[in-house]
């Protein structure tokens, strides 16, 4: 197996590279047929994001060398990394094609791994109209803000927020409000991934929005859609036993 590997710039992934140096004939990454990424959880949300913008989508292996690595392997193991891939269980991802006007007219399309989210940028509570497959089904929430949370981002800013955790495979999406004022006890949706979501700001000089594709942002947008990029799939790679699916699963039963 082509294997090509990339290091976050921390001191601990990079001690890392270091030490692998020269136990795989690594090969670039444009020969490759999997990439392995050493970090934590950012610097591979950094990797995947750039895959995205190229074009150039290879199945991903990630070597937790950060804090938290829910999106990582463990960095100990008894097995070479090679036989490591070659054993794990791959788990696809799709991402969320967020597509954003201005109140200038100008237009902007970014990738989200976990969400988009519409966050106000002043202290003037956001005034949004909530839309669902061109059909009006809030004419007016008043919020912090809301988001669109994939499966995978569903355990992030979706749960800080209240919102719910969807399974991997769910084929669903969540819509959650970020401190709603009016309507108080909306707690939002789940959607199917086939749902188009749009939002235009109401009073938007007076309000102004900032729409953020993970950590894409574009201010003072007028409106925002939202949908599923399914030709832009991703494949995460992890140790059986351990998926990623397993960890959203077992998030759901923390206390």
């Amino acid at each position: 197996m082509r294997l090509a590997v990339t290091a976050s710039e921390g001191p601990r992934a990079q001690s890392a590279l270091q030490a692998i140096a020269g136990a795989h004939d690594w090969v670039n990454p444009e020969d490759a047929d999997a990439l392995v990424v050493l970090g934590g959880d950012g610097f591979m949300l950094h990797v995947l994001h750039e895959m995205l913008d190229i074009g150039r989508i290879l199945p991903v292996f990630g070597i937790n060398h950060g804090t938290v690595g829910f999106l990582m392997n463990k960095a100990k193991s008894r097995r070479t990394i090679a036989e490591r891939i070659e054993r794990a269980k791959s788990i696809d991802v799709v991402p969320l094609c967020m597509n954003a006007a201005t109140n200038g007219g100008k237009e902007h399309s970014y990738y989200a791994i976990n969400e988009v989210s519409l966050l106000r940028e002043t202290r003037q509570t956001a005034k949004l109209e909530v839309n669902v497959n061109n059909k009006l089904r809030m004419a007016e929430l008043a919020c912090d803000g809301v988001l669109v949370a994939t499966p995978a981002g569903s355990t992030a800013y979706n749960l800080s927020a209240n919102g719910p955790i969807l399974p991997l495979g769910s084929n669903m999406l969540a819509l959650t409000p970020i401190s709603p004022f009016r309507p108080r006890r909306w707690r939002g949706a789940i959607l199917p991934d086939k749902s188009q979501v749009s939002f235009r700001v109401l009073e938007p000089e007076k309000r102004p929005v900032a729409a953020v594709a993970d950590q894409k942002e574009v201010r003072d947008i007028s409106e925002v859609s939202i949908a599923v990029a399914r030709d832009r799939k991703l494949t995460l790679l992890f140790d059986r036993g351990s998926s990623l699916d397993e960890r959203i699963f077992a998030e759901q039963f923390q206390v």
